[in-house]
């Protein structure tokens, strides 16, 4: 069967599509910028699809048979609920004259009297696509856990930064976890199942934990003394700067957090995972897979690599071009005697590799970046020696990646007044660095000096390192 998967490059996305093919069917992949998507899978084709673009609706071929809705704007800043309505709106007018019979939509649980704006916006969404020409299943998961997850990546970092928190109420609402390994059962066996068409369900793993519980239970797989303690007087703000300035997840995100984790996310009861077969698995054990994985650095998808991450809602495409005119430029060069080893620690760049030269100066750079409301470095990266298009790398957004080309280029996420590419390029046995600098105002001039005696030693002494000199 020929199937829509939109959202492709987001966290579940992802995960999805080798699943897929290994069920048999043919997969389309639709995303925003198709320079964020590489993919070396059979059977596997990839198409534009900006669903509040509709000059792009009209890319969805005519004769896929089903889809995948996996759309969402958790942490945009601008009227999110409104994106999302327009979104599911066009998505069911341009499926319309296609041969689409099946629609299963990944929604959040809603069974709560008081919603989060979030969780609001999600059900609101489900009701747009029943309205829909084909029969559509929803399910509804609460906090997924699994390697590079936002929800788990958050109770990691409180977890291990801080051996006692005093924290808002929140931390006792109760919530349902379930494993990504299960979800990815439930997508894929829900799919052209008629016993489910038309229906929604809650999906949740066999734990019903507080946050609390959630945080103890990984100190305890990490082998961690923790001591937790709630009080009722942090404020949602005060609840988001404290996840904002602890935790890697950008502030906007991290506001959304808040509204959704005071609100009761239990599953209510059915017979699906016993319908379709599927062993849910335990919060503990979904936390020790993701664990592995991670040691193993066999994370598949990453919430950092997602544009809920950063303020980056742009196409790559229009980054990939280096402006030259008013710009400041700082361009070195250095001889290797090894080509390839060379890509190999450009292709290591940032993350626990670190930047090779004044590591603390980089961090501290990212530390302000995060007082003045930028992503910092705790993003960090997803793999340790591979990178693509559109990965986060620290305070960076990976533009271009040729590895058989030796060029990387990055586009600065951090708070700057103006704009910064980093480019790293090797030609034969010639590595070329090349910082770039757009200023926005006198402010931003007066910032490329304040900074230059750094670019001095750090961008110096980087080239050397890379090189292997």
């Amino acid at each position: 069967m020929k199937i829509l998967l939109t959202g492709a490059t987001g966290y579940i996305g992802k995960r999805l599509v080798p699943q897929m093919i290994e069920d048999g069917h043919e997969v389309v992949c639709a995303v925003r910028d198709t320079n964020r998507f590489a993919t070396a899978y059979p059977n596997v084709s990839v198409i534009e699809l900006d669903l509040l673009n509709k000059d792009t609706l009209k890319n969805i071929p005519i004769d896929i048979d089903g889809a995948y809705y996996l759309v969402h704007s958790m942490s945009d800043t601008g009227d999110f609920d409104s994106k999302e309505a327009t979104c599911a709106r066009n998505f069911n007018q341009a499926v319309k004259a296609t041969n689409l019979s099946h629609v299963v939509y990944l929604s959040g649980i809603v069974n709560h009297h008081t919603l989060s704006k979030h969780l609001q916006s999600r059900k609101a969404v489900e009701d747009i696509l029943k309205m829909g020409n084909y029969h559509v299943t929803t399910l509804r998961a609460g906090i997924i856990i699994g390697s590079g997850s936002a929800s788990f990546e958050i109770v990691r970092d409180l977890v291990e930064k801080l051996p006692v928190m005093i924290t808002p109420q929140w931390i006792l609402t109760k919530s349902q976890p379930i494993a990504i390994h299960n979800v990815i059962q439930f997508l894929t066996r829900t799919i052209f199942n008629e016993n489910t068409y038309d229906h929604s369900y809650d999906i949740g793993g066999p734990d019903v934990l507080t946050y609390k519980d959630m945080m103890l239970i990984l100190a305890q797989v990490r082998k961690l003394k923790r001591y937790i303690y709630s009080l009722p007087i942090m404020t949602p703000r005060l609840s988001s700067y404290w996840l904002y300035f602890v935790t890697s997840t950008s502030y906007y995100l991290a506001v959304n957090l808040v509204n959704s984790m005071k609100v009761e996310v239990v599953a209510s009861p059915n017979d699906l995972a016993q319908r379709l077969g599927i062993e849910l698995m335990s919060y503990k054990k979904a936390v020790e897979m993701a664990f592995t994985r991670i040691q193993q650095n066999e994370v598949v998808s990453s919430w950092k690599d997602s544009v809920i991450s950063s303020h980056f809602h742009s196409s790559l495409q229009e980054y990939i071009e280096v402006p030259v005119l008013g710009c400041y430029v700082d361009n070195r060069t250095a001889k290797t005697n090894d080509r390839g080893q060379c890509i190999e620690r450009i292709w290591k760049l940032g993350g626990n590799a670190g930047w090779y030269y004044g590591n603390w100066l980089w961090r501290l750079r990212g530390h302000m970046d995060k007082m003045a409301g930028g992503v910092g470095l705790r993003r960090g990266r997803t793999h340790d020696d591979e990178i693509a298009a559109g990965d986060a790398l620290d305070f960076w957004r990976v533009v271009l990646a040729d590895r058989s080309k030796g060029r990387l280029l990055l586009y600065a996420e951090m708070k700057l007044p103006g704009e910064a590419w980093l480019e790293f390029k090797v030609d034969g046995d010639t590595l070329q660095q090349t910082a770039t600098f757009r200023p926005r105002g006198l402010w931003g001039r007066f910032y490329w000096l304040l900074v230059l005696p750094f670019h001095h030693f750090i961008f110096g002494n980087m080239i050397k390192k890379i090189a292997g000199g």
